[in-house]
């Protein structure tokens, strides 16, 4: 039976600037505290995975620079005792890294792709692993994945046919880019994605309609269509989308299923880094798990609560056993109408 989590695509080193107020254009802002911190897709979620169940397998493919950053994130996947015998390092191209200015919940990235760009298909020739799900993240934002392939419509596209024949269920994320970038890269990647996990606005890109008003309420009527709308455009197996007021899966074949998130103030939050990311740890480790749906969104919640109250994209990240704990207590955000 497999086992484990294979996770690949963007290793970032996270300058994480928290501010005390969010300026307008040519305004100040003053930092209060800065971090050097792991970051990106895949290395968010196997730190948090690792912090979930640290018995659990994980293997970590991807590029990095030959510089100081590439040896920090190599250093952090061996303390986490995270295999990482497909990390490349690259002498062409530095390790990527995000300025990210966080505060009063909300950031900003400005990003520097480096390695990321090179990392291909070809880097994952000859990876044999037991593990049971391949994660790709983030697309849109990896220069040679998002490249046009002949056959496949992109070269992720390729890649998550080619991981899919091996044996994976192929699990995708990817960044809220620009709309036009997702009708040329994301629709070839659906067709060969088992498990799509994304956030409101980029499924509204996905589907060239909003999911959220002009007052920045949401359309709770609008998500299952959405969901809907992604398992139509190709996506096979499931689709998630989350957003601060909870999350909503739809299984192909089966009815709807939504969870609230966890409650919590404003003054609680310090930071939103990584947010979504562990959100997808908690829901993709009740998946391998085999929890039903409900509680795997549940251990989604609870993840990225707990990721809120750091700075930092995984610093935040506990055990299984304390999200549990958690859970028994917590307080819920009201659940709507619709899915009552």
């Amino acid at each position: 039976m497999r086992n484990g989590i294979l996770a690949a695509g963007n290793w970032i080193i996270d300058k994480v600037k928290t501010i005390d107020r969010w300026p307008g254009e040519g305004n100040l802002c003053n930092i209060v505290e800065e971090t050097r911190a792991p970051g990106g897709g895949p290395c968010n979620l196997l730190f948090d995975l690792a912090a979930i169940d640290p018995g659990l397998p994980l293997y970590a493919a991807g590029r990095v620079g030959d510089d100081d950053d590439g040896s920090f994130l190599l250093e952090e996947l061996r303390r986490r005792r995270i295999d990482s015998r497909w990390m490349i390092r690259s002498h062409s191209a530095a390790t990527a890294y995000t300025d990210v200015m966080s505060g009063a919940g909300r950031r900003t990235f400005f990003h520097c792709r480096g390695a990321n760009a090179e990392f291909n298909p070809a880097d994952l020739d000859g990876v044999d692993t037991p593990a049971r799900f391949f994660y790709l993240g983030y697309l849109l934002l990896l220069d040679s994945l998002d490249s046009d392939d002949p056959e496949y419509g992109t070269a992720g596209g390729r890649l998550l046919a080619r991981m899919g024949d091996a044996g994976y269920r192929t699990v995708v994320d990817f960044v809220s880019e620009a709309p036009e970038k997702f009708r040329r890269i994301i629709p070839p990647a659906l067709p060969w994605t088992d498990i799509l996990i994304i956030n409101e606005i980029e499924a509204a890109h996905c589907l060239g309609r909003e999911l959220r008003r002009a007052d920045g309420s949401l359309d709770w009527a609008g998500l299952v269509p959405a969901a809907e709308g992604l398992l139509a455009a190709g996506v096979r197996h499931l689709a998630v989308i989350h957003f601060p007021e909870g999350a909503l899966a739809l299984k192909r074949g089966n009815p709807p299923v939504y969870a609230p998130s966890c409650r919590m103030e404003r003054a609680e939050i310090i930071g939103s880094t990584g947010a979504g990311d562990a959100f997808a740890a908690g829901v993709l480790y009740g998946l391998h798990e085999d929890l039903p749906l409900h509680e795997a969104l549940e251990l989604g919640s609870a993840s990225s609560r707990f990721n809120l109250l750091s700075p930092t994209a995984s610093d935040g990240a506990v055990s299984l056993e304390t999200m549990r704990n958690y859970l028994k207590e917590c307080e819920f955000t009201p659940v709507p109408e619709i899915f009552r």
